[in-house]
C-alpha cells in the first residue's frame, strides 16, 4: 500500500484548522497536570513492581485492581471482566462513568506485558521495567489526564468507558471470546484513543495488523552419510531452511509487511510451544522434523491475503523426501486510516498547539505495530500512541523519560475535554 494519500489527508485536515487558545478551564486542568507529576512517577513505579506478564493470570488481576481503585475514585464504576478458563487469559479491566455531555469516549490500555516484571530502576528521569512504556506507562498517563479533569470538575456528566486488555501482548482465543468486552464498549461509544506508547510528537491513525503463523516440516530420518540420496532426500532442516529463505525472498519486497521467524527448531523430534521448544537429535542424523513458528505484520487485509497465498505457494514447493504444512491464526486486524481519524489527529494537534506544546503530525503506521484499538477502529474513529514515550518495548532494557509525562497528560487531557464538551 502506498501511503502517501494517508499523509495528504492528514495534511489537509490539519490545514483546516482555525488557531484557538486555551479555555479558562483548560488552563485549569494543564495548571492540574503539573501538580501531580510525583505521583505520576510514584504510581508507575507501583504498577511495573506488580509482574503482570501475559501469562501471570493473578499479577493481571492484581493490576487491575489497582488501577481500578484509582478510576473508582474518579467516579467510575470499575470491575474485572473474567474471562473463561479454557482462554488461558486472566480477564479485562472496565471502568465507565455515565454522562449526556459532550461525546462518548472509549479510552483503551493493556495490563499485560510481554516480561515478567516487579524490576524497576530509576536513573534520573530516565526509569526501566517491564512495561514503562508497553504500556503501563500509558495506562498512568490515561488515569492522569482523568484525574486531571475529575480535580477540575470536568468529568461531571460525561461519558468515558476505559478498557484494559488482560492479553494485549498474545490475544487469547477465540476472539469472540476475550475481546467481547471491548466490541461492547465499542458498541456504546462513538470515538476510540489509545494509550499505547507515543513516537515522539506524533498520533497514530493506522496500526499494521498482526498474524501468527506455524510451520511443520516432515522428513526421513536415518544415517547422516545418506542425505540427499533418492531414498533419504533432503532432510526436515535443509527443508525448513528453503522455506524460510522462500519467505524472505517473496515477502520482503511488500511495502509496509515484516515477518519474523521466532521461534526455529530440528532434530530427530522436535516440539514448539508459544514460548519455548525443545529437540533431540544427533549430528550424525538426518533430521526427520522442523518446525519454526513467526509473526507477519500486513498494512490491510488484502496485503496479509496476498502474503498467505505467497507462503502457501513457497511451502507447496518441496524438496525430495520433505512435506510441509503452514497454518495461519490472526490476531490482530489492521487499523486503516480515515478521514475520521485524521480529524482526530488534528484535533490533538490543535490541544498540542495550544498548550504551547508544539506541532503533532502522523506516524508512518509501516513502523507500528499492532493493537486493541485496531478491533474497534473502524467503525469508530480512532487515535492511538497517546501514552508514555520510551524505547526497547519487547525487550529486557524497556525505559521511559518521565520528562515527557507532563506534556503527554496535558494533551490528552485537553483532547478529551474538548470530545466531551
Amino acid at each position: 500500500m502506498n501511503i502517501s494519500p494517508w499523509i495528504f489527508l492528514g495534511v489537509l485536515a490539519i490545514g483546516a484548522r482555525l488557531a484557538a487558545g486555551l479555555t479558562p478551564e483548560e488552563s485549569k486542568i494543564a495548571a492540574l497536570v503539573d501538580t501531580e507529576q510525583a505521583r505520576f512517577a510514584a504510581d508507575l513505579e507501583a504498577a511495573v513492581r506488580i509482574d503482570s506478564a501475559t501469562e501471570n493470570l493473578a499479577g493481571v488481576r492484581r493490576l487491575s485492581d489497582d488501577f481500578g481503585r484509582q478510576l473508582t475514585e474518579l467516579g467510575f464504576a470499575y470491575r474485572f471482566a473474567e474471562l473463561p478458563a479454557a482462554t488461558g487469559r486472566a480477564g479485562h479491566l472496565v471502568a465507565e462513568r455515565k454522562g449526556t455531555k459532550g461525546k462518548r469516549v472509549l479510552l483503551i490500555g493493556h495490563l499485560d506485558t510481554v516480561y515478567p516484571g516487579g524490576d524497576f530502576r530509576r536513573e534520573g528521569d530516565i526509569v526501566h521495567g517491564s512495561g514503562v512504556n508497553d504500556m503501563k506507562g500509558g495506562n498512568v498517563v490515561l488515569i492522569a489526564a482523568l484525574r486531571a479533569l475529575h480535580a477540575a470538575g470536568a468529568l461531571a456528566d460525561t461519558q468515558i468507558i476505559v478498557v484494559m486488555t488482560g492479553d494485549e501482548e498474545a490475544v487469547g482465543h477465540p476472539v469472540e471470546v476475550t475481546r467481547r468486552e471491548l466490541f461492547d464498549a465499542a458498541a456504546r461509544s462513538e470515538v476510540a484513543l489509545a494509550f499505547e506508547s507515543a513516537v515522539g510528537r506524533t498520533g497514530t491513525v493506522a496500526r499494521r495488523g498482526s498474524a501468527s503463523w506455524a510451520l511443520e516440516v516432515q522428513g526421513i530420518t536415518g544415517h547422516s552419510s545418506g542425505i540427499f540420496s533418492a531414498a533419504m532426500g533432503s532432510g526436515a532442516a535443509f527443508e525448513l531452511a528453503r522455506i524460510l529463505q522462500g519467505f524472505h525472498d517473496q515477502l520482503r519486497p511488500l511495502d509496509g509487511l515484516t515477518i519474523s521467524p521466532a521461534l526455529v527448531v530440528a532434530g530427530v523430534e522436535a516440539e514448539l510451544s508459544r514460548t519455548d521448544g525443545k529437540v533431540s537429535g544427533k549430528t550424525n542424523i538426518i533430521p526427520q522434523r522442523a518446525l519454526a513458528q513467526g509473526d507477519l505484520r500486513t498494512v490491510s487485509a488484502e496485503q496479509l491475503a496476498e502474503a498467505q497465498a505467497r507462503m502457501l505457494a513457497v511451502t507447496k514447493q518441496n524438496l525430495p523426501r520433505t512435506s510441509a504444512k503452514l497454518a495461519f491464526s490472526e490476531r490482530y486486524p489492521a487499523m486503516p486510516p480515515t478521514p475520521a481519524n485524521y480529524a482526530l489527529l488534528a484535533q490533538l494537534d490543535q490541544a498540542s498547539r495550544d498548550l504551547g506544546l508544539g506541532e503533532i503530525t502522523a506516524y508512518d503506521p509501516r513502523a507500528r505495530g499492532a493493537g486493541d484499538i485496531a478491533f474497534v477502529s473502524p467503525p469508530l474513529p480512532g487515535l492511538d500512541g497517546l501514552g508514555l514515550d520510551g524505547k526497547g518495548a519487547h525487550t529486557r532494557n524497556e525505559s521511559a523519560d518521565l520528562r515527557l509525562a507532563p506534556e503527554l497528560v496535558k494533551r490528552a487531557a485537553v483532547l478529551i475535554y474538548r470530545l466531551t464538551r
